[in-house]
């Protein structure tokens, strides 16, 4: 009877025990690592073309036509502006005639020299009889075939001479049709027609600029300047589009400082199909910089902070230990710290200064 009784005394703690057992909630733990911490400086830079060139006339003339205006979109050999000159007409009316004369005159010298050569040959054949032809005669017929053959010889001469100026005039008077050098937008347009341009005076015509295809110049600060790779994606953004994102490809590395202000001015290819970007805008670069040493990364709610200390529950021997840490740079959910710890180390995920130091862990 006595037997009975204590097991149902007994058997309430025992159930409460249990359920205090199953209802203990589950520790996690989540391992110590080591990484580098990548980062960004914002960095002003400018917007160039990549390619600009300021039109101007190769030969003096008169503005005839323009045909184009700024904003057009032109293409590479597209005529944009005709020039007049009346005087490049004469010149090659003057060049030609003076090639037809000095074929003509080449044409001379040939039948002349034909029949000097003929002449020779034909005293040749008597001389062949003796007595039939002095020598002195066929001395002089080879001399008159000598110089007729170098009269023809200069003749021909004459006649390439002619040709070359003709080509020479022609090419002049080509340049009266102002042709785009290659694909790209006007930017300025300086002449109107009946103005009068020279050549060599520097005097613009129009401007142009290639706009599908930019260059981004970043002044790099020199503290900056030595893990700069080719190559390297780079973001960058503009006031002009809030919120988007374009990138860039670094592509020419100066290696050296400019002397004023101590920075790199490294070059990124950027391509702008869309044509949303313009030269000229100072976008804000975020330009990777060196990470340094690896660092200790832990959850951002494994790190305990209280009125006296800042500490992590790490997990050693089945046992909570408080490690007190610093805390450095955040990462997403998980924060950078220094203390005695090493990676692969385990803390508690969800850290409260509730586990006690030296508690069991489950």
């Amino acid at each position: 009877m006595n037997t009975f009784r204590n097991a149902a005394v007994l058997l309430p703690f025992v159930s409460i025990s249990l359920a205090l057992a199953q209802g203990a909630p589950k520790i996690a733990l989540a391992k110590v690592e080591s990484r580098s911490l990548s980062r960004t400086v914002p960095l002003t830079a400018e917007l160039t073309p990549y390619l600009q060139t300021d039109i101007e006339a190769r030969v003096p003339g008169y503005v005839e036509k323009v045909l184009v205006d700024r904003g057009s979109k032109v293409r590479r050999g597209q005529l944009l502006v005709v020039l007049s000159a009346p005087e490049m007409g004469s010149q090659t009316s003057a060049s030609e005639a003076g090639l037809h004369q000095a074929e003509a005159e080449a044409a001379q010298a040939k039948a002349s020299a034909a029949a000097a050569a003929s002449t020779y040959e034909r005293l040749l054949e008597a001389s062949k009889t003796p007595g039939a032809v002095a020598g002195n005669e066929l001395i002089q017929a080879q001399k008159q075939k000598e110089a007729a053959e170098a009269i023809v010889q200069a003749r021909e001469a004459s006649v390439k001479s002619a040709g070359s100026q003709l080509t020479s005039t022609k090419e002049m008077q080509g340049y009266l049709r102002v042709t785009a050098p290659f694909d790209g937008i006007v930017t300025e347009r300086l002449v109107h027609p009946g103005m009068m341009v020279a050549a060599g005076s520097h005097q613009a015509l129009l401007r142009l600029q290639q706009v599908s295809h930019l260059r981004l110049v970043v002044p790099v600060p020199e503290n900056y300047s030595g893990n700069i790779a080719q190559g390297t994606q780079v973001t960058f953004h503009v006031p002009a589009h809030p919120g988007k994102n374009y990138t860039g490809k670094v592509a020419r590395i100066p290696n050296s400082l400019a002397p004023q202000s101590r920075a790199m001015m490294v070059e990124l290819d950027v391509a702008n199909a869309d044509a949303s970007l313009s030269p000229g805008m100072y976008p804000t670069v975020d330009w990777p910089v060196a990470a340094g040493d690896n660092l200790l990364f832990v959850p951002a709610t494994s790190v305990v902070t209280t009125t006296e200390r800042t500490f992590v529950i790490a997990a050693r021997g089945g046992h909570a230990h408080w490690v007190d840490v610093r805390k450095g740079p955040v990462s997403g959910d998980q924060v950078s710290v220094r203390g005695e710890l090493k990676v692969g180390d385990t803390v508690v995920k969800q850290a409260t200064d509730e586990i006690r130091d030296g508690a069991p862990l489950p």
